[in-house]
């Protein structure tokens, strides 16, 4: 388990860490990074209205361009922002941080702007509901133009200098959710000129009061900008007809929809404007027309009621949808879209989520673009009433484009499709804290992370999206509504009803120490250890008299498959979990008698789990105080003994045996073991790759990643949650693959940024070659090899300081041959 894997890592105290990264580790925290300020910029908001759920916002300053080399628009918000230059496109944000603390952007526009009058106009959506992915805090936006010590425009202002704020009611307010992790969906009401205040000065402008508010908590963003870059639609997939206000026996009506309460905020159905999703349920094709027309560069399709247009991305994307259309009479339209087809169908609804913005448009020529991103391959436009005339259907594009130095190159070139899937995967669930899915949640998942954190130190070469992840979980004095101790299982998020999942608690810590290792960041892990402490405070109560957990609360999981089922009362698992959460903080904090008590939970799981042919996955505690082992197997549970230091091939062989020769992908073909229940994607089939790695079994490695993943690259060119598709199909932890391919098919098989060690095990694939560039700080790792069965040749490129070390392995090549450059 390397890249790195704490089972392998060179346990190194937190006071060697410090005096390796204060010579500067590529990666590393920043030596003297200064906490953003603004000169002049107050935060502000309409008066009185800066709890009012999803009001939108627009806010402008005019300007004259300065004399001046640098000119910079300095901004943070909440909820979200969007900010145009003249009209044109420049960003979306911010970053996003813990509760009460704000990420600053800041955006260098010198070179954008024009001779005389300029106009920065800001749309602003203040949300005020508990969420998955943003807080439910008072709106507010504070942002200024500045050059050098002169303030051009700011907020807070008055008079000529003050940047001023309308209500854009073109956005409906009293919409359903979108999803239960998500805000709210779209729609809105639109005339030609809705949009002539962001580009012109002259343009009428409905200035509302603003109220001022104390200084905040600010922080950097870190994280690199998206180049937001457009993506035409690659074809027309198909054109049809439909009919609307079909009744429905059964409408799907989603608990984002009938559920809310204080504990889940939201517009009472009621009281909604529209109820898309059941607009939308509705419809029924009557005919559809497949093409699969290639689209070029000059093109329109005609759009008239009843009718409906399917574009095809080229691939699954993340970003905000957008497309032209020229309508002569009033026309209200739907814009459906998802990761997928069904067939030929297009399924707004197929991970419950409202996947529908609605536009109402008086006749003229709009580009109309969402304000929120979304994921989709697909997008479907329909015409409810009149129509119009579509042209430049596509997306533009949300993604951490910190990622384009990482190559990978094979004589397979499944190899590298897998390779181009992570790269696409890890971009759109990483663009300022690692998301579990860009889509229905983009929620920052623990354990999801864990596996995410690894993509990003090869892909970007750096581990600043999980600084600003880390740090997200040591700011806060509390985190609200959660017990003592525990720690939220995705953030930055709201649980109002108190739930979390003891699990990612854990896997936190686990992550804790690779964190560590691969940032040389002593003082933020140091600082997190009040925290640790008290989470494993939280654990002890729970402990049984055989030094268990047992009976945890909340949302005991363990991965996405019949596992789940068998949680309670002692669930195996987990208490493996446990201790190698223990032996983390033993290492990380100095405390060996964590270690000890890590050693005797894992030789308690050997003595009552282990049956003498596999894992049990939990024990039921009966009434008269006995417990019992139950007979439910998991292969999860499996790989979880093996992961976690319980079994090993050593004190297990027979059970190893099984494991990789006789589980796999192909499992349910085979029949074989038909009574342990089969993993899942998330996450058990990720750690059996792991496991392998860990046995040198490169080429079964190859054989099963291909095996596992490449329908998925064929359908949606991204990695998915699940093994089936009712789920996310572009999903963070699966971008893991780039580690696996450059670790296990290339060789390179541990990168350490602290030590400058490059770890070399070549590990025969039946490749013919091989070859990648990966990203280290500001400079890359370049590695090629050929193979002609026997011996690899290969050619290395490191940066300067870097040694090599040749990791022997029973499995490896009997001889190498090669040399390397500092």
């Amino acid at each position: 388990m390397k890249y790195f894997h704490y089972k392998q890592l060179r346990c190194i105290p937190l006071i060697v860490l410090a005096c390796l990264v204060a010579v500067g580790i590529p990666g590393g925290p920043a030596m003297a990074e200064s906490i953003p300020s603004f000169e002049t910029a107050q935060p502000v908001w309409p008066e009185g209205r800066s709890e009012e759920m999803n009001l939108f916002v627009g806010f402008r300053a005019v300007f004259e361009t300065p004399e001046a080399e640098s000119v910079v628009l300095r901004m943070t918000a909440s909820s979200i922002y969007r900010v145009w230059l003249n009209g044109q496109f420049l960003g979306h944000g911010p970053a996003r941080g813990p509760l009460d603390y704000h990420r600053v952007d800041e955006y260098e526009i010198a070179g954008l702007l024009q001779p005389g009058e300029n106009v920065v106009a800001v749309d602003v959506a203040g949300y005020n509901v508990n969420s998955y992915y943003l807080f439910d805090q008072p709106a507010f936006l504070q942002a200024e133009v500045v050059a050098g010590p002169v303030t051009l425009a700011a907020t807070g202002l008055e008079g000529p200098r003050a940047i001023e704020g309308q209500i854009l009611d073109e956005r409906q307010q009293k919409v359903q959710r979108y999803s239960f992790q998500r805000t709210f969906v779209e729609d809105y009401v639109l005339s030609a000129d809705h949009d002539a205040w962001r580009a012109t000065a002259d343009a009428a402008f409905d200035a509302v009061a603003l109220e001022t508010f104390p200084a905040l908590n600010l922080l950097p963003r870190r994280v690199p900008y998206s180049d937001f870059y457009i993506v035409s639609a690659v074809e027309m997939h198909s054109r049809g007809t439909f009919d609307q206000g079909v009744e429905r026996e059964n409408l799907w009506r989603d608990r984002s929809l009938v559920n809310i309460s204080p504990e889940y905020k939201g517009f009472h159905e009621e009281d909604l404007v529209s109820v898309l999703s059941t607009e939308m349920q509705k419809t029924e094709i009557t005919s559809r027309d497949v093409t699969e027309t290639p689209l070029g560069t000059d093109w329109s399709h005609s759009l008239d009621t009843g009718e409906y247009l399917q574009y095809n991305l080229g691939r699954n994307i993340s970003g905000f949808p957008r497309f032209d259309i020229t309508v002569e009479e009033p026309t209200r339209i739907f814009v459906a879209f998802d990761e997928t087809l069904r067939g030929e169908y297009l399924d707004f609804r197929r991970m419950a989520t409202v996947n529908v913005i609605a536009y109402t448009l008086e006749p003229g020529s709009y580009t109309l673009e969402a304000f929120e991103p979304y994921t989709m391959g697909y997008i479907k436009i329909l015409a409810l009433e009149g129509g119009g005339v579509v042209e430049n259907v596509g997306i533009r594009a949300f993604e951490n484009t910190d990622t384009q130095r990482a190559t990978f190159r094979a004589s397979d070139g499944r190899l590298e499709k897998l390779y181009e899937a992570g790269r696409h995967t890890f971009a759109q669930n990483a663009t300022d804290v690692f998301m579990d899915c860009p889509s229905r949640e983009r929620a920052g998942w623990l354990c999801d992370s864990f596996f995410t954190a690894r993509s990003a130190l090869v892909l970007s070469g750096d581990t600043t999206v999980e600084k600003n992840f880390v740090e997200s979980y040591y700011l806060p004095e509390v985190f609200r509504t959660l017990p003592e101790g525990m720690l939220p299982m995705c953030y930055p998020a709201d649980h109002y009803n108190s739930n979390f999942i003891p699990n990612w608690a854990m896997w936190f810590v686990v992550q804790l120490e690779e964190y560590a290792a691969r940032s040389g960041d002593t003082e933020l892990v140091a600082n997190l250890e009040d925290r640790v402490m008290a989470l494993l405070d939280y654990f002890e109560p729970f402990e049984n008299e055989d030094g268990l957990l047992e009976s945890l609360e909340a949302w005991v999981f363990v991965e996405w498959s019949a596992a789940n089922q068998f949680v309670q009362d002692v669930n195996y698992p987990s208490n493996m979990l446990y201790a190698s959460t223990l032996s983390t903080a033993a290492k990380l904090y100095d405390k060996p008698e964590l270690e000890a008590k890590a050693e005797a939970i894992r030789e308690t799981i050997r003595e009552q789990s282990f049956d003498g042919e596999f894992f049990v996955d939990n024990a039921i505690r009966h009434d008269d105080g006995t417990l019992e082992v139950t007979r439910n197997r998991t292969e999860v549970c499996q790989y979880f003994a093996f992961f976690f230091d319980v079994a090993s091939v050593e004190s297990h062989p027979e059970l190893w045996r099984r494991l990789h020769e006789d589980f796999g992908p192909h499992r349910t073909d085979t029949g074989a073991w038909e009574e342990v229940h089969v993993a899942n994607s998330f996450i058990g089939n990720m750690v059996r790759v792991e496991l392998l790695s860990e046995a040198g079994k490169s080429n079964q490695i190859l054989e099963e990643s291909v095996d596992y993943l490449m329908y998925m690259v064929e359908r949606t060119n991204t990695l998915w949650e699940n093994v089936h598709d009712h789920a996310s199909l572009n999903h963070g932890f699966a971008s893991h693959i780039v580690v696996t391919l450059l670790r296990d098919i290339l060789g390179a098989y541990h990168i350490d940024p602290v030590n400058q060690v490059l770890q070399l095990r070549f590990i025969e694939t039946g490749l013919d070659w091989c070859e990648a560039t990966i990203p280290l700080g500001d400079e890359l790792i370049s590695l090629r090899w050929t193979s002609d069965g026997e011996t690899i040749t290969y050619d290395l490129d490191l940066p300067a300081g870097f040694t090599v070390e040749m990791v022997e392995h029973e499995n490896a090549m009997p001889a190498v041959e090669g040399a390397y450059t500092r």
